[in-house]
Order: C-alpha cells, then structure tokens, then sequence
C-alpha cells in the first residue's frame, strides 16, 4: 500500500463504524486525520484517541451537516486546527463518509424526512468538495461512500437509495472534470457492515445469520473490510483508477 505519510486526509463522520476504521486506516498508511463529527464529541474523541495512542497523528472538528453554510463551517474548523497542529495548510485526501437514513417505503416518506436526507447525504457532500478542492493539492483522492442500494432495491429505503445514487452520479461526472489535476474521484458501495445502523438487526442470532447470507463469505463486513479498501484509492497505487463505483460487499451481488 502506497505510503501517505506528509499527507492530510478529512474523513467525515468519523467518530464512529465505517468512517472511524477509514480513519484508523489512513492514520496508519501515515496521513493526519481530520475526524469530522456532526454532535458526538465523546466519540469522535475516542477515535483520536485510538489513533494517537496507536502513534499516529489526529485532530477533530465539529460541523453540523445538512445546515445552510455547513461546509464552510467545516473548513473554518478544520484550517484553524491544522495550522494548531503545525501542518501545512492544505488537503489530499476528502472522505465522504457522513450519512443519515430515514427508512420508509414510498407511502411513509415525509417532505421533512426528504429533504433532510438530500441535505446531508448529496448537498453536504458537493459542497464539501467544493471548499475542499480549493485546498486539495494535485494529485489528491477524493472517496465517496455510497452504498449497495444504488444496485440492489431495498424500497423500505427509498430517500436513502435516492440520495446515494446521486453520489454515484457525482462520482463520475467529477472524476471526468478534476484529471487534468490529477485527482481520482471514486466510490465505495459497502452493504451490510458491522456498525450502529445495523446493531438492531444483528442482535438476535437469526438476525445476525439473515444478513450474514448476503455475502458469498456468509459473515456481515467489518468497517476495516471497508477501510482497506479506501486506503487503496488514498494511495498512489490506485492512481489509474477514477470515476468508478467499487462493490464492497462481499459478493452480496453475485
């Protein structure tokens, strides 16, 4: 794996589940990392914590996403505490990993459940990557995280499936526009992870093995299935690979 010491990487929604192990991740490949956190501080704390005490390098920041000037916060924070850290100002590596789901079939749907669905999980994103390209250096990573619902209907997530399937639109159309810079823009498209979101479904052995069977390996993913995959395209290893949606799923659609 490609080395990313003297590189900066902000992961967002972090403090927790796949965000986390991308972050724990990156910090071992050599990066520091900006553990971005919406109201968590407790846990976004115990994510810099395991990464400091590992020997790597981390700082948080707090945003709220899905708020008018929600990425302008963000980097507000995330420059004021770089430059606390004696880093040079600057981004390589943007991790969109913060999401919320508001299950519902499409009679349950309600206009605020919606839009505050699309607020966080497509307009943050977009307008995250337009404050952080004016930082990310040439030759930056861009990695999006969207999920196994864009290609596998789940009707009982339908806001959630709509606003994933925009990342992955997002994903191809900047990968088109940012190669004369030399920044890759991809996404990962994790299905059943062991996280919070999945906790209440797992906490029954039955529960457990129904969506262990997904995956061809019969085992629900772990965050760090994820992560090591993200750590590729952070390196210089993947650097011929953009505009691409990667299944981490574990054959769930096979």
């Amino acid at each position: 794996m490609g080395d990313l010491n003297g590189k900066t990487a902000l992961v967002t929604g972090s403090s927790r589940g796949i965000g986390r192990g991308i972050a724990q991740r990156l910090a071992e490949d050599g990066a520091l990392i900006a553990v971005h956190y919406g109201s968590n501080e407790a846990a976004a704390k115990e994510t810099v914590e395991s990464i400091t005490s590992a020997g790597g390098r981390a700082f948080s920041v707090r945003a709220e996403l899905g708020l008018p000037g929600d990425a302008d916060a963000l980097f507000a924070g995330f420059d004021t505490e770089l430059a606390a850290c004696g880093a040079e100002p600057g981004l390589d590596i943007l991790v969109n990993n913060a999401a919320l789901n508001f299950p519902g079939h499409i009679d349950a749907v309600t206009y605020e459940e919606f839009d505050r669905t699309i607020a966080v999980n497509t307009r943050a994103p977009l307008f995250i990557i337009q404050q952080g390209l004016r930082r990310m250096r040439d030759g930056g990573r861009i990695i999006n995280i969207s999920s196994a619902v864009t290609s596998m209907a789940h009707p009982r997530q339908l806001a959630y499936s709509m606003s994933k399937g925009a990342m992955d639109t997002l994903t191809h159309t900047l990968a088109k526009d940012l190669g004369e810079r030399g920044i890759t823009v991809n996404t990962l498209s994790p299905g059943w992870v062991e996280t919070d979101v999945t906790a209440a479904r797992r906490a029954t052995p039955e529960g457990e093995a129904a969506l262990a069977a997904y995956s061809v390996f019969n085992r629900i993913g772990r965050p760090s299935d994820i992560a090591d995959v993200a750590a590729f395209l952070a390196s210089d290893d993947s650097r011929w690979i953009t505009g691409q949606r990667l299944d981490v799923t574990g054959g769930s659609m096979l």
